[in-house]
């Protein structure tokens, strides 16, 4: 099975060893993004619903950049820095999947990556 980096100038930088996105298989595995614009590289102001939009933005770069859409996507896996914002990461995260939506987990964390109140990766099908 051939593996490929898969990176896009519409998503931030990784902060770190790994990829914005890993191909295999028919599978796109999608690194965890926090609400960093990447056109000025820094952390979006504003609380759960401005960050949650960069997000998914960022994520939705990578899918694209990977030839696939949204509709593709099987899982996410969410985390947020305080449950209690969940309605409102909710309403924002919806509006990216608006026909059939994907499998997921969101799990409250101690702690993300410069201080974030949210961060997504995603599982996407994609052609070989």
């Amino acid at each position: 099975m051939s593996r490929e980096i898969v990176n896009t100038t519409g998503a931030p930088d990784a902060i770190g060893p790994y990829s914005q996105a890993v191909r295999a298989g028919g599978l796109l595995f999608l690194s965890g993004q926090i609400p960093i614009d990447p056109a000025t590289g820094t952390m979006v102001e504003g609380g759960i619903q401005a960050q949650t939009e960069r997000v998914m933005r960022n994520l939705q770069a990578v899918v694209e950049a990977a030839g696939a859409t949204m509709a593709d996507v099987l899982k996410t896996s969410c985390f947020l820095a305080d449950m209690g914002q969940f309605p409102a990461f909710n309403e924002v995260y919806g509006r990216f999947f608006p026909a059939e939506t994907p499998a997921r987990e969101t799990v409250q964390v101690a702690r993300l990556p410069k201080d974030a109140l949210v961060e997504v990766s995603a599982v996407c099908r994609v052609a070989e």
